[in-house]
């Protein structure tokens, strides 16, 4: 495998948790709404199966690749939605066998590349931040779901590489709501786990700090539910405007 062994072995870990949240569902629990908006449980799984088969495609510049797929559809939010319809009529034994294969395809490919490799995913990446990206989105979806059945969500080492995805992708962040990145300002996450271990992201040099807990960050870069704001402490102008603006995702 010559594809960083790291970032791959956090996407399995990732996908093998998502693949037991799925195994202890009942029947019921598929047509149940999840956290997100207007999305049953089902159709976060069909979300990530039809993304893994885009991102396979795009590894392999296959007629379902990023850049060929997302413009057939007038919006992103279109190209999403149609994803979570190719799910409909499915019973959880097959859709589940659709998301099992199409990620496992996808993590065949990727342990084929170089983790240098450049990915055309969005404004493109690295292979190396594209299994990280992947992992992100399993997290974040499977948190959909466990949130919506009161499941509890752990804190496993492997979050820290989606806490520092939300900091890696701030400035796009920024960008993307037209928000300009304040001159000659940098930012370090300290953040801490429930069991009392810190962890520092970004420049020690840092001229802004944003302190407060991890999983309450992954929940923001990922856009899910936000913490109370009495568990921040944003010290400078950038660290307010991550905690407003943070995205993770396309």
């Amino acid at each position: 495998m010559t594809a960083t062994r790291t970032e791959l072995g956090d996407l399995a870990e990732e996908q093998q948790e998502f693949a037991a949240l799925l195994r202890s569902l009942a029947d019921a629990d598929w047509r149940r709404p999840s956290a997100a908006a207007g999305w049953t449980v089902a159709d976060q799984v069909a979300h990530l199966a039809d993304t893994e088969e885009v991102a396979a495609d795009t590894l392999t510049g296959g007629e379902r690749a990023f850049a060929v797929a997302v413009p057939r559809h007038r919006t992103a939010e279109e190209f999403t939605a149609a994803g979570c319809r190719r799910g409909d009529g499915l019973d959880p034994a097959r859709l589940t066998a659709w998301w099992e294969e199409s990620a496992a395809r996808t993590r065949r490919l990727l342990a084929a590349r170089d983790p240098g490799d450049r990915v055309a995913w969005g404004l493109g990446m690295t292979a190396r931040t594209f299994a990280t990206a992947r992992q992100m989105e399993h997290w974040a979806h499977g948190l959909d779901i466990r949130d919506a059945l009161g499941r509890p969500v752990d804190e496993p080492a492997r979050l820290l590489r989606i806490a520092a995805l939300g900091h890696s992708t701030l400035r796009y962040a920024l960008a993307r709501e037209r928000v300009p990145w304040p001159r000659g300002r940098s930012l370090r996450l300290e953040l801490t786990a429930r069991d009392g271990t810190r962890h520092t992201v970004g420049p020690a040099d840092a001229t802004d700090v944003l302190h407060g807990p991890l999983l309450a960050w992954c929940r923001t870069a990922t856009r899910r539910s936000r913490a109370d704001p009495a568990a921040w402490r944003a010290d400078g102008e950038l660290a307010d405007l991550a905690l407003r603006y943070a995205r993770a995702y396309l």
